[in-house]
């Protein structure tokens, strides 16, 4: 059996009965320290074609380099893909997608009701740093906008099943290392972001090579004649 799941989820997902894992191995991974989550803007906007494409598709905005690009309110990375694709909209209007790279507390949330008035202002609050750093680059934005949604850490942890929101182990070079594909259980091996070599979507494909060439020896010929074919 091969697993996806986070190290928390797994250990606490009652898919493997927790008593199977030894003490060590479950105090260790449930102290793995969870990165931090996102706030996320998705707008639709009016623009025409002529100023969409004055406009660039990528934009990294940091306000402070000495404050380092994981620090609060400090920077936001910015994609409107109708620079590229005017089709991702209706005639006249454009879409766009700013948001906070994993520097968002999830403590500033757990404790909030998903349909309380006090979860919609702190959405409102904490989206005006992102709301902000839009008027830099479109001046007017808020006039110009049709349709907005707002995703938090709690978007994250409800509609992507993350523990905490989280964008995966925060395991710092140095520190630590992410673990390899195999586990105490026999037949039980592990793959995905809470592995080796770690987050995000490259890291996350080659930990499942990692746990494919970990089912057998045999398997790594049949393994690397697939591989050929993605060329």
């Amino acid at each position: 059996v091969i697993s996806n799941l986070s190290i928390w989820d797994l250990l606490n997902s009652g898919i493997v009965d927790r008593t199977h894992f030894p003490d060590d191995f479950y105090k260790t991974g449930m102290d793995t320290p969870p990165g931090k989550s996102f706030l996320h803007l998705h707008l639709g906007f009016r623009a025409t074609t002529e100023e969409v494409s004055k406009l660039q598709a990528h934009y990294m905005y940091v306000d402070d380099w000495a404050r380092g690009v994981d620090a609060d309110e400090n920077t936001a990375l910015l994609s409107i893909p109708s620079v590229h694709d005017p089709t991702l909209a209706p005639d006249g209007h454009a879409v766009l997608h700013i948001y906070t790279p994993a520097t968002e507390d999830y403590t500033k949330w757990e404790h909030l009701d998903r349909r309380s008035d006090e979860y919609q202002s702190l959405k409102e609050e904490r989206s005006q740093f992102l709301w902000n750093v839009l008027t830099k680059i479109i001046p007017d934005i808020r006039e110009r906008t049709t349709i907005q949604k707002i995703g938090t850490p709690l978007t994250h942890a409800r509609f992507l099943r993350r523990y905490r929101g989280s964008y995966g182990p925060a395991i710092k070079a140095g520190e630590a290392s992410f673990p390899f594909p195999g586990t105490p259980i026999n037949n039980l091996l592990t793959c995905g972001d809470s592995c080796f070599p770690g987050i995000g979507v490259p890291a996350v494909a080659g930990s499942g090579i990692l746990a494919a060439h970990s089912v057998s020896l045999d398997s790594i010929k049949p393994q690397l004649k697939l591989l050929e074919t993605f060329k």
